[in-house]
């Protein structure tokens, strides 16, 4: 029996009980926002009613860097930005216990010739350059992505943030050498808080725009 049968057959009831009092269901389109600051990992999932209802926040063991985006290979920093999990970038054999890579670079980062591979969201409590969640975290988290990728949701998005971009947090950070990359974040950020629904997010001119919400 693989780890991942294992993981899931150990920990599925649970989930589907805690779901079912939720609301939600196994299976069900999930969507992740990480905050590096507040070492946080929120797992969304879309409810009956189509909106995504919060079910629940995963502390963050530990990544390595400081609040911004990787820039290089090597510079330990973990990504910042907008990614895409497709049911290829699942490793249910990961040396981290469980693990899923991030999609690094992305369109936004070639585009600004930004270098670097293998990002993940693992277990364990280790950290290079990725999000490490230890491993009961992992296991929760892998088990519901998997499940959704597996029931039909073709990719689930994850945003990566360096803080909660509310106007007051983005403002203090205003003397930032980040402050502008920051500040194109936050229009993704505010659409998902007023509609609950992930936006669709582009790359135009090497700057992130919003295009329409899915």
């Amino acid at each position: 029996m693989g780890r991942e049968v294992e993981v899931e057959q150990r920990v599925k009831p649970l989930l589907e009980a805690d779901l079912k009092k939720a609301g939600l269901r196994y299976g069900a389109p999930v969507f992740l926002r990480i905050f590096k600051r507040e070492k946080e990992l929120e797992l969304w999932m879309q409810g009956d009613g189509k909106d995504y209802v919060l079910f629940r926040s995963y502390p963050i063991c530990t990544y390595s860097g400081e609040l911004g985006p990787k820039l290089r290979q090597g510079d330990g920093q973990a990504p910042e930005g907008f990614y895409r999990v497709a049911l290829g970038q699942l490793n249910p054999a990961s040396r981290f216990h469980l693990s899923f890579n991030l999609g690094y670079p992305n369109a936004y980062d070639r585009a600004h010739s930004r270098t670097g591979d293998f990002l993940m969201v693992h277990g364990n409590c280790v950290s290079v350059g990725c999000y490490a969640m230890g491993d009961d975290g992992i296991e929760e988290i892998y088990s519901l992505v998997a499940a959704a990728l597996r029931a039909g949701q073709s990719a689930f998005d994850v945003h990566a943030f360096p803080f909660r971009l509310d106007a007051a947090s983005l403002d203090a950070q205003r003397r930032s050498q980040w402050h502008g990359f920051w500040s194109e974040l936050k229009p993704a950020y505010d659409a998902f808080e007023a509609t609950r629904q992930p936006p669709q997010i582009g790359v135009v001119a090497g700057h992130y725009r919003l295009v329409e919400s899915r």
